[in-house]
């Protein structure tokens, strides 16, 4: 069975990710400017696309990650297009992916070019990480077919891909874009159409703390770097932050976050009502049987066991654990 024509529009950093990683898992791609601008310059654009592709592909086959023969296939999957042959090049797709920049204006062009030369029953989505699903949804002809797919740079490799439906997205088109996804090595997650979504809605919090211990003369940017990268992305590469808080306690974070409000004076730091209520009703983790997992029927041995495991196998591929003597 053959797999879906995808065509993506917009030939930025996103859009040349997305490509690779469609065109790694066998589809065949097309990868399409619409923007107005001079043919010259709008070929330019997509040899530059192609270009960053191609050296991605390389860079794996050094890596020793594919050999140069499939990197080589994998480039010949990908198709530029600008111009009227744009709009052939979505007449066949079988899936659209909006990857134009974040300028709603652009966005609603885009759309306005894609329901217009796409298929009507074909899915449609896009890659904002900043508009709402349903405004966008405004510009699709059809808008049970539209959902948005929120990748992370640089999208060949990150897996992960939230997902969110909007209003009117049909379920079954939803459900059909899990299924793409996963089958081109994705992990998608679905969520409700939200400002920042989970990834960068963290992310933010994240970061501006981190320049906030700098500014404050708390540690040096060095430092800061330095405890995330051993700290937050080993722990946090075996461990979601709630499965995090129930396996050292929501007790823990409840008093920390308090304390931290009281003695910093910032209420960004006071714990939210969820776990406040999960304190008043003892759901504080893996040690009470609940969380925001049910524990009651784990075997905490066997669970820390596979933990440390993970944990042992990562810190020795990054070559942080210490050497014994």
């Amino acid at each position: 069975m053959s797999k879906p024509v995808i065509a993506v529009v917009g030939p930025g950093r996103m859009g040349r990710g997305m490509a690779h990683a469609f065109a790694y898992t066998g589809h065949q791609v097309r990868l399409i400017d619409v923007k107005p601008r001079p043919a010259e310059a709008a070929q330019q654009a997509l040899v530059q696309a192609r270009g960053e592709v191609v050296r991605s592909l390389d860079v794996m086959a050094g890596l020793g990650a594919i050999t140069p023969a499939q990197a080589a296939a994998m480039a010949a999957r990908i198709v530029t297009l600008a111009g009227d042959a744009a709009d052939a090049a979505l007449a066949e797709a079988d899936i659209v992916f909006e990857a134009v920049p974040e300028v709603m204006a652009l966005k609603q062009a885009a759309f306005a070019r894609v329901s217009a030369a796409a298929r009507p029953d074909v899915p449609v989505s896009s890659t904002t990480s900043t508009f709402n699903v349903d405004a966008l949804a405004a510009f699709v002809t059809r808008p049970e077919r539209f959902l948005n797919t929120h990748w992370l740079n640089p999208a060949f490799l990150i897996p992960l891909v939230e997902v969110s439906p909007g209003a009117a997205t049909d379920p079954a088109v939803t459900a059909g874009m899990l299924q793409l996804l996963r089958s081109a090595g994705k992990v998608p997650v679905e969520c409700k159409a939200a400002p920042g979504f989970i990834v960068p809605r963290i992310q933010a919090l994240a970061m501006n703390e981190a320049a906030r211990i700098v500014s404050e003369g708390v540690a040096t940017a060095e430092a800061v770097d330095t405890a995330t990268r051993v700290a937050f992305g080993t722990r946090f590469a075996i461990l979601g932050l709630l499965e995090f808080i129930d396996y050292g306690g929501g007790d823990i974070l409840y008093y920390a976050s308090n304390y931290l409000k009281d003695s910093l004076g910032e209420e960004r730091f006071a714990p939210p009502e969820v776990i406040v209520d999960n304190m008043q009703q003892g759901r504080t983790g893996a040690r009470a049987g609940a969380g925001f997992y049910d524990w009651a029927s784990r075997d905490l041995t066997d669970y820390q066991r596979e933990l440390f495991a993970k944990l042992f196998d990562l810190l020795g591929h990054l070559k942080l654990l210490p050497t014994p003597s």
